[in-house]
């Protein structure tokens, strides 16, 4: 099968998620310039660079009540910060939760019934029982064709490793099993991880 996205696939179903698949999420937190903490999760994320640790993310929505993407992006806007968590399969449900389409207004964190501690290095809110926070720093936001898509880059200030996922002074991902975006509605996790040296190595 070959097609050009601008005349359609002629399937039931985009294909395009589950092509590029499976994603990390990138569970966000941000906080308001009246101090209204938001969580969302988003799947087009991932690392950027590695000196200085630097991470993107990418929002193809808006809202009615918000003037630059959803609440996470125009939070970003308003303050320059936000935090990352790495979703671990344990919290699936609460992460869906938090997915949803809520006023501004609403706190996903008390929707989604998770506790919460203050960030390091930023103002803004972080999950307690994450393995992972990434605490970030705003360094760009860019718009990308389409009038809803953008894309925003952080430095990362501080990281938070849970004590229970490092295991011989690793970050062992197996201990928490982390969830991954797939195409349509569909989900996975990882279980299992392998060690493959490059050549020359």
């Amino acid at each position: 099968m070959f097609y050009e996205p601008k005349n359609g696939h002629g399937l039931p179903h985009n294909p395009f998620n589950a092509i590029i698949a499976p994603r990390p999420i990138a569970w966000i937190a941000t906080r308001d310039a009246d101090g209204r903490d938001n969580l969302a999760p988003y799947s087009f994320f991932n690392g950027a660079a590695y000196e200085p640790p630097q991470v993107m993310f990418a929002t193809t929505g808006s809202k009615p009540d918000r003037t630059l993407g959803k609440d996470t992006l125009d939070n970003i806007r308003q303050t320059g910060v936000f935090c990352v968590h790495v979703v671990e399969e344990a919290a699936t449900d609460a992460m869906n939760v938090s997915a949803g389409i809520h006023p501004r207004e609403v706190d996903e964190f008390a929707l989604a019934g998770l506790d919460r501690l203050d960030c390091e290095t930023i103002a803004c809110s972080r999950i307690a029982s994450a393995p992972a926070v990434l605490e970030c720093r705003l360094t760009q936001i860019t718009q990308l064709p389409g009038e809803a898509n953008h894309i925003c880059f952080g430095e990362v200030t501080g990281i938070h490793l849970r004590d229970d996922c490092l295991v011989e002074g690793k970050f062992d991902v197996t201990r928490f099993t982390p969830l991954a975006r797939l195409g349509y509605r569909d989900y996975s996790v990882v279980r299992e991880a392998f060690t493959l040296k490059r050549p020359g190595e």
